[in-house]
C-alpha cells in the first residue's frame, strides 16, 4: 500500500507516494471496457536518491508527486490499454526516467469490475536496476 513506510531506507533516500489516485482509463480485454472509461485506482510509491539532509525547501532537489500524476494523467489519456500490467509497466517506465528515481513500486486496481469486492489489480515493483538489465 502506498505510504506504509518502506524498511531499510537509507539517510540518502526518500520515499515520495501518491496513494489512492483514481482516473478514468480505457483500460481492459471485455467488450464492453472498450466503449467507456472507468475507474481506476493508481498506488504508487517512490524511492527517491536525495542528499541529505534535505533542507533547501527546493522542490527541484527531490521528485514531486504532482510530477507523477501528470505523467499518469498522460499515459491514461493516450489511448485504450488492454491489461493492468501493461498500464503499470507504462506508469513505472515514467516514473524510472527521471533518474533520480532508484525504485518503483505501482499498484492498479479496477475498483467496480467485482462487486463482491473493493477493487481487484496488480502490482509490480520495479528498479533502475531492472532497467539496466532489459
Amino acid at each position: 500500500m502506498a505510504g506504509t513506510p518502506i524498511p531499510g531506507l537509507r539517510a540518502d533516500q526518500l520515499h515520495v507516494f501518491v496513494d489512492g489516485l483514481v482516473l478514468p482509463v480505457s483500460v481492459g480485454i471485455l467488450p464492453h471496457e472498450h466503449l467507456a472509461p472507468q475507474p481506476v485506482r493508481f498506488d504508487i510509491d517512490l524511492v527517491v536518491a536525495v542528499t541529505p539532509p534535505l533542507t533547501s525547501e527546493n522542490i527541484a532537489d527531490t521528485v514531486s508527486y504532482a510530477d507523477v500524476v501528470a505523467e499518469v494523467k498522460a499515459i491514461c489519456a493516450a489511448g485504450h490499454i488492454a491489461l493492468l500490467e501493461t498500464l503499470a509497466e507504462r506508469v513505472a517506465e515514467a516514473v524510472l526516467a527521471d533518474r533520480r528515481v532508484e525504485w518503483v513500486r505501482v499498484g492498479v486496481a479496477k475498483p467496480q469490475i467485482i462487486a463482491e469486492a473493493a477493487g481487484v489489480g496488480i502490482a509490480i515493483a520495479r528498479s533502475r536496476a531492472d532497467r539496466k538489465l532489459g
